[in-house]
């Protein structure tokens, strides 16, 4: 498939010959990118009026598309904030739904088991080359989970932006601008994570599911978690004791919970332990009614989290 891309003059000269040539070179580049997987021929989408209807499938996928698109497209989002989505099976009603829309955007990574239910003319990998490593012990295949590292979800942003110019050209120094701007707040997110463990005195945490896999290596923590096998499974009285010894052994005082799961759990640990309370370690999987209405995002999510962690390491603030 050739995509025929026509900038009058006037736009062009308005960025200069440099500009041209790294929009030129951008969308030469973008014809072979292998972030989009096309399952049906393409379709024209390109016009000075129409903008993209583009489902995500999940929360911070979605919010990483609005960061991108903008005002140039439309955001629907497959699985409703504030719902779990590791068990997530999309009904009939929302299959049709997604298969209308110009573009899907995804994790990737196993994540999302239904995504071949979807036949969709676009679908964006957000996980598309990237080199990961952990296993995820629930579906053992690689942890999903790579929207918790700064670093990791700068690659998403990138492979989101070029899937949606590879599709809509036309507003390429739109999804350009828009991706720097988020890439740059990555930046400082990354920066503010490294220089504030610093003071740390502790390394272990204990989440509830084991989320934070990239997100520890990263920083140099390790990470220990109440369920080995995902959020959602019956955690059975054996484990809790064993997850008990880990905290009483690793002297650790703040066990973590989940916004979205029952925090009895973490709770029936903390009981256990001298001193000890339990915070919510977010894996920014879903955000709560509550907190989706009062505009709180993924850097706010994020900066919690480092705020939580840093109580339970024993840092210096």
């Amino acid at each position: 498939m050739f995509i025929l891309c026509i900038f009058s003059t006037t736009s062009l000269d308005l960025y200069g010959n440099n500009q041209k040539s790294i929009i030129n070179s951008t969308l030469s580049a973008n014809l072979t990118d292998p972030t989009i997987e096309k399952t049906t021929p393409a379709q024209s989408t390109t016009s000075s009026s129409h903008k993209l209807k583009v489902m995500s499938s999940f929360y911070p996928i979605y919010e990483f598309g609005k960061k991108v698109g903008g005002d140039k497209i439309d955001s629907l989002i497959l699985i409703p904030s504030g719902m779990e989505p590791h068990d997530f099976e999309p009904t009939i009603n929302q299959i049709q739904t997604a298969n209308s829309a110009d573009a899907l955007i995804y994790n990737g990574l196993g994540f999302e088991k239904w995504i071949d239910k979807i036949s969709t003319n676009h679908k964006i990998d957000a996980s598309s080359g990237l080199n990961v490593s952990y296993i995820d012990n629930r579906t053992k295949s690689f942890d999903p989970h790579i929207w918790l590292d700064p670093v990791l979800a700068k690659k998403e942003i990138e492979n989101i932006r070029d899937g949606l110019i590879k599709i809509d050209p036309i507003n390429t120094m739109t999804y350009f601008q828009n991706a720097k701007k988020f890439l740059t707040e990555l930046d400082v997110l990354d920066k503010r994570i490294k220089t504030d463990f610093e003071s740390c005195k502790k390394k272990d945490f204990l989440a509830f599911h084991n989320a934070f896999s990239y997100f520890a290596q990263r920083y140099g923590l390790k990470q220990h978690s109440i369920t080995n096998t995902g959020p959602e499974e019956e955690i059975n009285p054996q484990r809790l004791a064993e997850v008990i010894r880990i905290a009483r052994n690793l002297d650790l005082h703040v066990i973590y919970s989940e916004e979205l799961m029952d925090p009895r759990y973490a709770s029936a640990v903390a009981q256990e332990i001298p001193d000890a309370k339990v915070l919510v370690l977010s894996p920014i999987e879903g955000i709560t009614k509550a907190e989706q209405e009062s505009g709180i995002g993924y850097m706010d999510k994020m900066k919690e989290n480092i705020q939580n962690l840093m109580e339970g390491l024993d840092c210096s603030r």
